[in-house]
C-alpha cells in the first residue's frame, strides 16, 4: 500500500537542508527549495526551475505541496473579490479582497466553519470542521495579493483575520501563518498591516501579550452588557465580559497597542443609551477605538440594521468621551462576501 507522502510545507528549512544532506546533496539544495515555497509560493515541483531534473522528481516520490485552489470567484460591483477556496481535502474556505482608494486588504480564514456560536453570523450555521494549516491560511494570502495586483495593479497591503473562523481557536498555526507571511523568506509584509480579531477568548489574548507578537488586536464586542452579549453570542457565559476586561488590560499593559472593537448596532437588541453607556465605561481601561459596523443580514430577519439615528447616538456620545469611532459601510454585499456574510453558499 502506498504511504502518504508528507506536505514539504510541514517541514522548517532546517530539515529541508537535513533532508538534502541525507540524500547526499548540498544543504544550502534546502534554501532553495524553501525560497520556491514561501518567497514564490511554487505550487509544485516543477515550478522549481533552477533544481534539477533529477532533484525534482526525487521531491516529487517523497512530498506533495497541498496548495489551495480558488474553485469560484466572485467580483462586486464595488471591486470587492471574493474566493471560495478549495482545499486539498475538498474542503472549502472563503477569504475576500477588500479593495479602497488607499489600500487593498485581504480578509483571510483561519477555520472551516467555526467553534463558535456567534448568532447573528453566517459561518457559525457551519459545524467547525478542522483549523487551517499555516500554508493555507498563507495561500490565501498569496492568492489575494495575485488578485490585488491583477485587478487593482498595486501589492496587498493589509490584512484582517476576520474571515471564516475564530483565530484563538486555531493559535498556533494563525501564529506560524504571520510568521511565514511577514518573514523576509516569506511575503515580507509588515506585522503593523496585519490585524487579529477575535470574539474574546481571554487565555489566549494573555498568551498573545505574553508572546510579545507585533500584529493588532481587534475584539468583536457588540455589546459590553453580559445578558445581552450572551443572548446574541451565547459562548459569553463561558468567557464573560469582566474575564475579557482583565485580558485586555493585561494585553494592554504588555504590549501598549491600541485595542479596536467590532460594533454591529442592531434594532431593538444594543440601540439604547445605556447601551452606548455601558461601550464607554468598558472602552476607558486602554486607549481603543471603536469600527461601527453596518449589519449584513443572513437571510432569517432575526437581526435587523439599526436605524441611523441610533449610530448618530453612538458616534456622538463615543467622540463626546473622547473615544475614536469610525463607522464602516460594508462591501461585497451582493456577492455575500461582507461582514458576516461568509457562509460558502457555493
Amino acid at each position: 500500500m502506498e504511504t502518504k507522502k508528507k506536505d514539504i510545507r510541514a517541514l522548517t528549512k532546517d530539515q529541508l537542508r537535513e533532508f538534502f544532506v541525507k540524500e547526499g546533496d548540498k544543504a544550502f539544495r534546502g534554501n532553495q527549495v524553501y525560497e520556491w515555497l514561501w518567497s514564490k509560493g511554487a505550487h509544485s515541483f516543477e515550478d522549481m526551475t533552477n533544481i534539477s531534473l533529477e532533484t525534482r522528481h526525487m521531491l516529487q516520490d517523497n512530498f506533495v505541496i497541498n496548495h489551495i485552489h480558488v474553485d469560484t470567484m466572485q467580483k462586486s460591483n464595488d471591486g470587492t473579490i471574493k474566493n471560495a477556496v478549495r482545499l486539498h481535502d475538498g474542503l472549502i474556505v472563503e477569504s475576500v479582497l477588500i479593495p479602497t482608494k488607499s489600500r487593498t486588504t485581504a480578509c483571510v480564514s483561519s477555520q472551516v466553519g467555526c467553534s463558535l456560536d456567534c448568532r447573528f453570523c453566517a459561518t457559525s450555521r457551519l459545524k467547525r470542521m478542522r483549523n487551517l494549516n499555516p500554508d493555507e491560511i498563507f495561500d490565501q494570502v498569496v492568492a489575494i495579493d495575485k488578485e490585488s495586483r491583477l485587478y487593482h495593479d498595486r501589492p496587498l497591503s493589509n490584512i484582517v483575520f476576520m474571515g471564516m473562523g475564530e483565530p484563538l481557536m486555531n493559535y498556533n498555526n494563525v501564529l506560524r501563518a504571520i510568521d511565514k507571511i511577514t518573514s523576509d523568506e516569506g511575503l515580507g509584509m509588515s506585522p503593523k498591516r496585519i490585524v487579529v480579531s477575535t470574539s474574546g477568548v481571554p487565555k489566549m489574548i494573555k498568551k498573545m501579550a505574553d508572546d510579545d507578537v507585533k500584529f493588532k488586536l481587534a475584539v468583536s464586542l457588540h455589546s459590553a452588557i453580559d445578558e445581552v452579549r450572551s443572548s446574541i453570542m451565547p459562548f459569553n457565559e463561558n468567557f464573560p465580559l469582566a474575564d475579557l476586561r482583565e485580558a485586555l488590560e493585561y494585553w494592554y499593559a504588555k504590549t501598549k497597542n491600541r485595542i479596536t472593537y467590532e460594533y454591529v448596532v442592531w434594532k431593538d437588541i444594543n440601540d439604547k443609551k445605556k447601551d452606548v453607556d455601558a461601550l464607554i465605561a468598558f472602552c476607558k481601561f486602554a486607549p481603543s477605538k471603536v469600527n461601527l459596523i453596518e449589519y449584513n443580514p443572513i437571510d432569517d430577519g432575526e437581526f435587523q440594521q439599526a436605524n441611523s439615528q441610533a449610530i448618530d447616538m453612538y458616534v456622538s456620545m463615543l467622540e463626546r468621551n473622547n473615544i475614536i469611532v469610525t463607522v464602516r459601510r460594508s462591501r461585497g454585499k451582493d456577492i455575500d462576501a461582507a461582514c458576516g456574510q461568509l457562509a460558502n453558499k457555493s
